[in-house]
């Protein structure tokens, strides 16, 4: 028998056959510090038993057993390469077992997310942001959640991206912003090192085209001319939604800004609704001059009222606001296609511009749009209400005058 043989022997000592008929309980060698160990109860399991030599590391020179699983899960060929590997950590002066607990210790990227808001959702102004992040780091970076967050590459961020970047254009951008974030707080943990995979400037919009060359989608206006019929047909449907959109169509508001009014912000004789700050996109409250027909919508309305904190426009779950579907679904329901409630606030600007003498700023004010810089913002210090009634009256009029046919 050769040198080499008897070297091989003495390493691969076990065969699959001993493998699975050993029944003495002990720690059976294949050699290279591999066991085979049989308890008393017969299960068998495998294990690297080897001396930590490296200083520093708690038991230093002591027999340490670091186990590698059960042999139903692990065959003798997948151990004697686990082995091969933990020898290799000791070569280069690293403790196997010390290894393994860092590699358990890092959390993977769904679990650094979930961290990440919890520490930064009290920046949040509002619910819907929240629900923005949520969406963004559980739904559409989904793919990343079980992924240890070291081992985030570029290819796993552009897999996320590039099936929205050209069809969800902002989502995608927004979604990218979060996913940097959540991988630099990583960093900062000591959990990651090098670069971000998920940077734009540098790296990404090498492999993205720009969000401003793209085509961006545009929230669909109803003609002008169309909207005191759909007046009509609001007014003969008893439903919250129908109330809840002819409110919104005759104010000029935003979606989620009527959806989720209640009845503290509006003050029925001074005809007025004043949205706070933490409920408007640009973070500054509003004051809504309401017209004659404005406030007629929230009278229908007064019969369900609530207490104070009660929402305007209930929906069908008790505290609960109208889902940010109703509107979606009433112009089904109304045979009403490629319009969105956005685009209300569209054929607004349209009409203050094209059929009226009021002045631009007014109605960029109306729809709670900044005006000029922040010098002119400074000295403009009233938002002209008073003002403001008299146009969002001459637009509920408007609104009244169904064209003959």
């Amino acid at each position: 028998m050769t040198t080499r043989s008897v070297a091989r022997r003495a390493i691969n000592k076990l065969s699959a056959r001993k493998v699975a008929t050993l029944k003495e309980p002990a720690r059976h060698s294949d050699g290279n510090n591999l066991y085979l160990v049989v308890d008393p109860s017969g299960a068998r399991r495998w294990a690297f038993i080897y001396r930590a030599k490296r200083p520093g590391v708690p038991g230093a020179g002591k027999l340490r057993e670091m186990g590698l699983g059960s042999i139903k899960g692990i065959d003798l060929k997948r151990a004697r390469e686990l082995a091969v590997e933990a020898h290799k950590l000791l070569a280069a002066g690293i403790d196997p077992i010390a290894a393994r607990a860092s590699i358990k210790a890092t959390p993977t990227f769904g679990e650094v997310a979930d961290r990440w808001i919890a520490d930064k959702s009290g920046e949040l102004r509002s619910d819907k942001s929240l629900e923005r992040w949520k969406r963004a780091l559980n739904v559409h970076a989904a793919s990343l959640r079980d992924i240890r967050v070291d081992s985030v590459q570029t290819e796993d961020i552009m897999a996320v991206l590039k099936p929205i970047w050209s069809v969800k254009s902002e989502t995608a951008k927004m979604a990218r912003g979060y996913m940097e974030q959540v991988l630099n707080a990583a960093k900062a943990q000591g959990w990651r090192s090098g670069e971000n995979p998920a940077r734009w400037t540098g790296h990404l919009d090498q492999l993205l085209p720009k969000v401003s060359r793209l085509q961006r989608g545009h929230h669909k206006a109803m003609e002008l001319h169309a909207i005191p019929g759909l007046m009509v047909s609001l007014r003969e449907r008893d439903a919250t939604a129908a109330r809840a959109l002819e409110f919104l169509i005759l104010t000029a508001a935003r979606s989620g800004e009527v959806r989720e009014a209640v009845w503290s912000e509006i003050d029925l004789a001074a005809a007025t609704w004043t949205i706070p700050a933490e409920r408007m996109k640009a973070a500054r409250s509003h004051r809504v001059p309401l017209s004659k027909a404005a406030v007629a919508v929230l009278l229908k309305m007064e019969p369900q009222r609530g207490g104070d904190d009660a929402f305007v426009f209930p929906g069908q779950k008790v505290g609960r606001p109208l889902s940010n579907m109703a509107f979606k679904k009433l112009m089904d329901r109304l045979d009403i296609e490629d319009v969105t409630s956005h685009g209300f606030r569209s054929a607004f600007r349209d009409w203050a511009g094209d059929q009226t003498n009021y002045p631009r700023e007014l109605a960029e004010q109306a729809l709670a749009h900044s005006i000029g810089d922040q010098a002119e913002q400074a000295y403009r210090r009233s938002d002209a209400l008073e003002r403001r009634r008299s146009m969002m009256q001459d637009w509920a009029d408007r609104l009244a005058t169904v064209p003959q046919t």
